[in-house]
């Protein structure tokens, strides 16, 4: 513990440097630089994937599931969850048609904000999907075609102006939603820590990078016309790409149009994010590539976030299931403990890693949402300890920033 306090003493004196002195106690997440702030201290947060909140809390009956999961998640340490703002078109959908959206699915998004709130638990919310389960990008463009506009990909949900009409009147929706709960509009409650444009944007049409690019530069200039007070991020997986060809060699064997560097410069992205799932990137390779892949991958990501991005960082996405051949938990635990070191040791030193969001967290009696990758606290010992001490670390990383900050 004293080398702690030694090494967060040093790290303290650079980095306090380099914040004004804010005074103003708004609970809204803010960034400086490759740092969170929040009430004007650092900020640093154990965090979990919960897609399905807003899906489960459209159902009355099934809203104690959702208190309950943040009720444990509040209990272990965690404070941050990333979720869904979107479910378009199909099976009880949040937006039926452009334009049209179900109110008792838009409860439900109240509901779990409420409850976030309440918790103490800040959310990352998601608002649109990239792959096809709850609509996603093709549901966007199967809505212009069905309007008569000639699309030939899915990937005309970033170039064709009618779809991108209906994305950004999606934006404006959730954006101005007055929270039946607590009465707060979603752009000033400070319960939301960050929107995220897209999860996973990627475009297999175009892999120069520059379809991409372009969309979130329009998009975040969009968000941040409505809604200043909340961080913004892309929602990108953090593969490298034309405007850093020396680092393509980490990548995985997948070329789909983004680019880690370029993506997070754009203007109004406030923090980088990256995903890392090595056991289906690398899928025929066996556990200790997978390993090495990750903390290759970790590193330059969070080095290039602090020293290119000069932006703070989260790993929003990572796990490791239970479906993978030769599956032991001890596997997993050495995932999670090696994504919560490089966090850790980047964030003790004022760097810039400041949290990781696991895939994904559910409660009991929730068998149909299972995917191999589900965590339910308490049920997996040695992998709820491992959540739980990293989030007593950040914890006190926090406690030790304030007590110096203020003395």
């Amino acid at each position: 513990m004293r080398q702690l306090v030694y090494v967060l003493s040093v790290a303290i004196l650079i980095y306090l440097g380099s914040i004004p002195n804010i005074e103003a106690v708004d609970n809204f997440v803010r960034t400086r630089g490759a740092h969170f702030l929040l009430n004007g201290n650092p900020y640093y947060a154990n965090g979990f994937n919960a897609y399905w909140l807003m899906y489960v809390a459209s159902d009355p009956s099934q809203r104690p599931k959702v208190s309950a999961a943040l009720r444990e998640a509040a209990n272990h340490g965690l404070t941050v969850a990333r979720t869904w703002a979107f479910s378009d078109g199909g099976y009880r959908p949040l937006q039926y048609s452009p334009g049209a959206y179900n109110e008792q699915m838009f409860k439900g998004l109240d509901f779990v904000i409420a409850e976030a709130r309440r918790y103490g638990i800040k959310l990352i919310l998601s608002l649109a999907n990239n792959y096809d389960s709850f609509g996603g990008k093709k549901q966007y463009v199967d809505w212009a075609r069905s309007q008569g506009q000639y699309l030939t990909s899915d990937d005309d949900f970033f170039r064709h102006p009618v779809v991108k009409g209906y994305f950004k009147n999606h934006i404006k929706t959730v954006l101005n939603r007055y929270n039946s709960f607590t009465g707060v509009h979603y752009k000033d409650d400070p319960t939301i820590m960050a929107w995220e444009l897209m999860n996973e944007p990627r475009c297999t049409s175009d892999t120069s990078g520059r379809t991409i690019q372009a969309w979130i530069t329009e998009m975040a200039s969009y968000v941040k016309l409505i809604d200043r007070n909340h961080l913004l991020e892309a929602g990108i997986e953090g593969f490298y790409g034309q405007s850093t060809p020396q680092r393509k060699w980490l990548n995985p064997n997948l070329n789909i149009g983004t680019d880690f560097i370029a993506n997070n410069r754009v203007p109004g992205i406030d923090f980088a994010t990256v995903h890392s799932y090595p056991d289906q990137w690398l899928s025929s390779s066996n556990d200790q590539t997978q390993l090495s892949f990750l903390n290759n991958w970790l590193n330059y990501h969070i080095q290039d976030a602090q020293f290119l991005l000069r932006k703070p960082i989260f790993i929003t996405e990572f796990g490791k299931s239970w479906k993978d051949p030769g599956f032991n938990t001890y596997q997993r635990d050495q995932l999670f403990n090696i994504v919560y070191y490089k966090i850790y040791s980047s964030a003790k030193r004022g760097g810039a890693a400041a949290g990781g969001l696991f895939w994904q967290l559910l409660t009991g009696g929730m068998n149909s949402f299972r995917d191999g990758y589900e965590i339910i606290l308490g049920e997996t010992t040695s992998t709820t300890k491992v959540i739980t001490q990293q989030s007593h670390k950040l914890y006190q990383i926090r406690k030790i920033f304030e007590r110096m900050r203020n003395c």
